[in-house]
């Protein structure tokens, strides 16, 4: 009769199936229900007579250059990624060590992008280091591709945008503090000290230890110029597509370096800001405005460059932010079929 039953550990885990799903899930759904709502805010800002004209004579050619602009980002990125799985010693075959590294644009609407340490995740079912070993891999990804767009901001808009150039430097500033915290190795020692004599997150402080140690490694010296190289070629290569998109939209010649310095410094204020998923909101609403008053500079009714301003930075957002997004989807759900669904529900301290 026994013979009959479920084991209780299989009945266990097809019930842990579903919520594991339903939780990924629910975090996509709030992703593109958030998304949504920022988008309908802006057309209702402007105006749809205003957005339908601009978007009268674009040329959709432009669309799938943009995207295959974005997606040369991504294949760029990924060689930092092998570098940084090299440096840590995550032994992966290349072609699972990619499917990982798109999965993790599933959840790039996330606050400050930190929902990508699902390729930790992923890393563990496969590989099975700890959490704490390679979740350091996507804060240096975050902090290099910071150090990227401070590169960019500094190309486009200490020229064209001097006024600006105040965030440029407080930002530079700021990353240098917190570099120079992780470099002063007492530092962390001090910070895991401190933690573990803290009640109810004491038990962390060996996962923040072996976390910081991971991160001194990929953040070294030596490590840090290539890195932020990559970094600026890929998200350059984003600021081209949205200057394309930007100048298709406008009588005369949107300039290449304002481009460049709208769409980079939108991206900063977008992961300055952590707690919007993905800088929804914070990013629009600067780069809806920044590329208004260029489009009037150039001498388009206030209506038509709201029009146009919004229509470039929609167009821009699902090229590149949602685009990542379907990608992601795409590459996790492929993982899943060759590897199993991920468990989104152990926490570090269960780690192997």
């Amino acid at each position: 009769m026994s013979d009959s039953l479920p084991d209780r550990g299989q009945a266990a885990e097809a019930t842990a199936e579903p919520s594991k799903g339903k939780g990924f899930m629910g975090r996509v759904l709030l992703g593109l229900v958030l998304g949504l709502l920022v988008y309908a805010a802006m057309a209702l800002w402007s105006d749809l007579d205003s957005i339908r004209a601009a978007l009268a004579e674009f040329p959709l050619w432009l669309i799938p250059a943009a995207m295959g602009l974005s997606l040369t980002n991504y294949l760029l990125r990924f060689l930092r990624w092998e570098r940084y799985r090299g440096l840590l010693g995550v032994q992966l075959d290349r072609k699972t060590s990619f499917l990982i590294h798109l999965s993790g644009l599933a959840l790039t609407v996330t606050p400050g992008k930190m929902g990508e340490a699902v390729k930790s995740i992923l890393i563990r079912q496969v590989e099975g280091s700890p959490l704490a070993r390679t979740a350091p891999i996507v804060v240096a990804e975050r902090f290099t591709d910071l150090l990227g767009f401070l590169v960019l901001v500094a190309v486009g808009g200490l020229a064209t945008a001097p006024e600006h150039a105040w965030v440029f430097w407080s930002t530079l500033g700021l990353c240098a503090v917190l570099l120079a915290i992780l470099a002063y190795e007492p530092m962390g020692r001090a910070t895991c000290s401190l933690m573990a004599r803290l009640p109810l997150i004491g038990g962390l402080a060996p996962a923040l230890g072996t976390a910081i140690t991971s991160t001194r490694v990929l953040m070294a010296p030596r490590e840090l110029p290539l890195a932020t190289l990559v970094a600026t070629l890929g998200w350059g290569l984003e600021c081209t597509a949205f200057w394309l998109i930007a100048d298709a939209l406008v009588p005369g010649e949107f300039p290449l370096l304002f481009g460049v310095y709208a769409f980079a410094i939108s991206a900063v204020a977008g992961a300055v800001v952590i707690f919007t998923p993905g800088g929804l909101g914070v990013t629009e609403t600067l780069l809806t405005a920044l590329t208004s008053t260029r489009y009037q500079a150039m001498g388009m009714p206030v209506a038509a460059a709201g029009g146009a301003a919004v229509s470039a930075t929609v167009l821009i957002r699902l090229c590149t932010l949602w685009f990542a997004m379907g990608l992601g989807m795409l590459a996790l759900g492929r993982f899943t079929r060759l590897h199993g669904a991920p468990d989104f529900s152990r926490t570090p301290q269960t780690s192997p």
